[in-house]
């Protein structure tokens, strides 16, 4: 079935338009600009500015300054009708008060932190259960930056050292809030150099499209399978159902990884890639003249 609503993942520091965290949680470098990335999240909902906005500051380890940023940000976009929503344990996720402001919301936004929060707060928890049903069946925009970015699809990587990534056993993988299926997403991608991360993902779960989301980069997902990259960076995919052979079976723990023939595009602002037959498009935007 198709899913009616669209995702938003962002791959974090953002600078143009979005949110930016530190790993560390900590906000810095806001610039907000119209034509940027949370000016899209907004265009994308039902309601455009009057849309209910949901922030959800679970993974954050300052979720109170966050929260008070994403005001600020969206004020200037004439977006007032939202709340913040710091869950802080699984009892408040299956709160019947909290689970009633996730049912009236139009948009929903996952901030950046730690994306093993997100997972083991809301796992399985009757949000969880909302958010998965409102993303089937209505328009909801459900979006997430780094943390929130990583843990929307169904399997996720949640540690893992870039410098150590192609060693056996480096890097940990669990299950995600599972949005969007057969894909793996990491963030912050180019700037702290993940490309082993994503590499040893992709050839430990070869059906599984590695998403390498630059800063100040997204992708926006509609009908469950249309990709656009949107944002000032760019996206790295790492396809490897060709991948022609590896010794990751045969190797010991903490031995260095081989992977034959893996694919890999790199997508930047207004390029698609659709998930169904695997195709990319890119886009040529046209040269500006010489003065």
């Amino acid at each position: 079935m198709v899913p009616k609503g669209k995702l938003i993942i962002i791959g974090g520091a953002i600078n143009t338009g979005s949110f930016a965290e530190t790993q560390f949680g900590l906000p810095e470098n806001m610039n907000f600009f119209e034509r940027g990335i949370l000016k899209r999240i907004t265009t994308e909902s039902v309601r455009n500015t009057e849309s209910r906005f949901e922030i959800i500051t679970t993974a954050s380890l300052m979720p109170e300054k966050v929260g008070e940023e994403y005001i600020k940000a969206y004020a200037q976009l004439d977006v007032h009708n939202l709340g913040v929503l710091n869950v802080t344990n699984r009892e408040e996720a299956n709160a019947e008060e909290n689970c009633e402001r996730i049912k009236a919301a139009e948009v929903i936004i996952f901030t950046g932190g730690d994306q093993l929060r997100l997972s083991s707060i809301f796992g399985g928890t009757k949000i969880h259960q909302i958010l998965l049903e409102k993303y089937r069946i209505e328009p909801v925009v459900i979006a997430g930056t780094s943390a929130g970015a990583a843990a929307s699809s169904k399997n996720m990587i949640y540690q893992g050292s870039s410098k150590d990534a192609l060693l056996k056993g480096e890097v940990k993988i669990t299950g995600g809030l599972g949005f969007i299926d057969d894909v793996i997403v990491d963030t912050h991608f180019v700037q702290r150099g993940r490309i082993g991360r994503l590499l040893y993902a992709a050839a430990s779960n070869p059906g599984n499209l590695g998403i390498g989301l630059g800063e100040d980069t997204g992708l926006y997902i509609s009908d469950g399978h249309v990709m656009e990259a949107i944002g000032s960076g760019m996206v790295i995919l790492v396809d490897g159902r060709n991948m022609a052979d590896t010794n990751l079976t045969d190797v010991e723990m903490g031995q260095p990884v081989s992977i034959k023939n893996m694919v890999v595009h790199v997508m930047c602002d207004g390029d698609v890639y659709d998930l169904k037959d695997h195709s990319l498009i890119i886009h040529h935007p046209k040269a500006a003249p010489i003065a």
